[in-house]
């Protein structure tokens, strides 16, 4: 009973259960949203390149604005920053609904509405990061951030069912309009926070200053450095093999379409897992040695798994990668949080963000060229071959990150 406790221990602060029933609304739109938008844009195209179109232009600003948007979660309300960069993705997902609804809807609306939502998430992402210390405390960072994956990934799997039956019954306009009400419950539910105002900042002298002074502190905390290598790697090599899934399930597994679904849901199964897991040992002080565990097992899983044709067993390996990938992602988030000073927070976080959504497409790439030219078995094989050197070098020069708690 007491680990039960301990498993839901950021459920004792009252602005957490605001912050995760609107998240819980909010994650299911999200859903409704990138499913109903990839179904639209392919209809709108006929064309897999459009759908990429979509991604790329989201993905632009994350590079281009997210290290500015933690600079001003250190400078501003960061309660303030998700409200009003909710409310701007709030009127743009009404404003595509509109669109859809009056039949002018175009491929370039969606590109140009999607580049703007990235934009949104480049300043909301550090905030959101950087708030989670505002509304637990730090004694409760690493369950309430273990919470939050645990309903992203149970919420990811109901939001495209819900996107599905609705798009099939009443059209995308109604799958846009669900997920804009989505953020009026996320936005109330911030406002209905009690939040200690934080101590103002001190003056400095320009946003450059204050940016080099965020990377500075990565750059010379050896433990953090490593922590940001780590998510930028596994970002890049392990998270993004799924996009070799379709081909891996008819080319490797000798499956069809349905192979590659299940392929998916083992390894969110894993991640599930994993997160519910973290929950409960949330409290522990060995974050650390779980991080090294999870850097060595993932690439060891995978490498087994890029030798097996058997689909049963390969289903059980995607489970133990989905399991340990989320370990690494959530552990690293966790310990950065926990290792950062308050008056860094925003634009070391904003660091974090700009590493962990920045990576995956220039893995998808890497996945798509090497594996087109040498064969599937031959990319991931190189992949495992990789994050095992960085997990060994890690250990071995970084002794700091085992050891942190």
């Amino acid at each position: 009973m007491r680990r039960f406790k301990h498993a839901l221990a950021a459920f004792e602060h009252p602005n957490y259960r605001l912050w995760f029933f609107g998240q819980l609304i909010s994650f299911i739109g999200n859903g409704i949203q990138t499913t109903a938008q990839g179904y639209l844009m392919f209809e709108l195209t006929q064309s897999s390149a459009g759908l990429g179109m979509v991604g790329f232009a989201a993905g632009i600003p994350i590079w281009l604005f997210t290290l500015y948007g933690g600079v001003l979660a250190d400078r501003l309300s960061r309660r303030n920053i998700l409200a009003v960069t909710q409310s701007i993705r709030m009127a743009l997902v009404f404003i595509l609904a509109a669109l859809v609804f009056t039949g002018l809807i175009q491929p370039w609306h969606v590109i140009a509405l999607a580049f703007a939502q990235g934009v949104t998430i480049a300043f909301n992402g550090p905030a959101r990061q950087a708030f989670i210390p505002e509304i637990v405390g730090e004694k409760d960072i690493a369950n309430a951030i273990a919470l939050n994956a645990t309903l992203n990934n149970l919420m990811t799997m109901i939001g495209p069912a819900i996107a599905g039956l609705v798009y099939v019954w009443v059209g995308p306009g109604w799958c846009f309009a669900l997920n804009g009400l989505s953020f009026v419950v996320m936005v109330a539910a911030l406002m209905l926070m009690k939040i200690t105002p934080q101590p103002a900042p001190q003056k400095r002298s320009s946003t450059w200053d204050e940016l080099k002074e965020g990377l500075s502190y990565i750059a010379h905390e050896p433990a953090v450095r490593a922590l940001n290598m780590l998510t930028a790697a596994h970002g890049m090599l392990g998270m993004s093999i799924i996009v070799i899934f379709p081909a891996w399930a008819v080319r490797e597994l000798h499956g069809d379409v349905s192979t590659n679904g299940l392929m998916l849901s083992a390894r969110s199964l894993g991640a599930l897992v994993g997160v519910v897991f973290l929950a409960f040992v949330s409290r522990s002080g060995q974050k650390g040695q779980l991080l090294s565990i999870a850097t060595f097992a993932f690439p060891i899983l995978l490498l087994i798994f890029t030798f097996v044709g058997w689909l049963p067993l390969a289903l059980l390996l995607l489970v133990g990668t989905g399991m340990m990938a989320m370990w690494v992602q959530n552990l690293t988030n966790t310990l950065v949080q926990l290792h950062v000073p308050e008056d860094l927070r925003g634009r070391v976080m904003s660091a974090y963000v700009l590493i962990s959504l920045g990576f995956a497409p220039l893995g998808a790439l890497w996945i798509g060229l090497v594996g087109e030219q040498f064969g599937d078995p031959v990319v991931l094989m190189l992949n495992s071959g990789i994050l095992l050197a960085v997990a060994l070098g890690t250990y071995l020069f970084v002794p700091q990150v085992r050891e942190l708690k």
